[in-house]
């Protein structure tokens, strides 16, 4: 019996800091003060490119028609608050389709 509780304790650790290493995998992307995933990003793209908003409620509001969206990612949510909402996932988009902007290749050269 003692040892199924050491081995279920065992397994939880396990899976928490796998969890955990997932967490710390992750590629930010800092812009004009915002701080967003690069995971985040690219389900932006996808999410434009799927997404067909209501007419009325794209023409009646100042913010992209994305910020709408129900499964917009979080940390993107702030940036909906922001008059340049546009040109900031405009160049979110940009960056996240360029791996030596990100320092993510180590063959770019302006990467540190």
């Amino acid at each position: 019996m003692h040892g199924r509780m050491a081995s279920g304790l065992l397994s939880r650790m396990v899976v928490f800091l796998l969890v955990l290493l997932q967490g710390t995998q992750s590629v930010y992307i800092q812009y004009q003060g915002f701080q967003v995933q690069l995971e985040s990003v690219k389900k932006l793209s996808n999410l434009e490119q799927q997404w067909l908003p209501n007419p009325r409620l794209q023409a009646q509001s100042l913010v992209p028609s994305v910020c709408h969206h129900p499964a917009l990612p979080q940390d993107l949510q702030p940036i909906c608050a922001s008059r340049e909402a546009a040109s900031v996932f405009q160049a979110l988009r940009t960056m996240a389709n360029d791996d030596c902007e990100l320092c993510v290749n180590v063959a770019c050269t302006g990467c540190l």
